[in-house]
């Protein structure tokens, strides 16, 4: 186990903002982690399709967990997500959904990742793609 897992797992997809949209952590891989938001009629926008703003949180969520998964326990104090792209690509209907977030670069302090929002269920349609930068020293 990574020293900063429980970081991981408490703090980032744990923290309020994780706890308030159902968020828990399916896999962590150096460089990767997988983030799983419980589907709750709380957060859709109508019917059964989950709100924008609560796949963005999870791609956001994703991100920062892959970031500081990859990262030197001993050097690293900070970080802030910089930049956020996020294309939708289908609705996310009724079902769980998955960030599969994967580091793609990490440089000095910048890093980018890549996430993928997939619906759960036999189909795992891709319901967004997303392209972050995110900040750590």
């Amino acid at each position: 186990m990574s020293s900063l897992e429980p970081l991981i797992r408490d703090f980032i997809v744990g923290g309020p903002m994780g706890r308030l949209l159902g968020m828990s952590v399916e896999a962590l891989e150096p460089e990767r982690v997988v983030v799983r938001m419980s589907f709750r009629p709380e957060i859709t926008t109508y019917g059964n399709v989950i709100h924008g703003g609560a796949i963005a949180s999870l791609v956001d969520v994703a991100a920062t967990a892959a970031v500081w998964h990859g990262a030197d326990a001993d050097k690293v104090r900070r970080g802030t997500t910089v930049g956020f792209t996020v294309n939708y690509l289908a609705a996310g209907r009724g079902k769980d959904l998955v960030a599969d977030a994967r580091v793609v670069n990490r440089g000095k302090s910048l890093c980018v990742c890549e996430v993928k929002v997939r619906g759960t269920g036999e189909d795992g349609a891709l319901v967004a793609s997303a392209l972050v930068t995110y900040k750590i020293d």
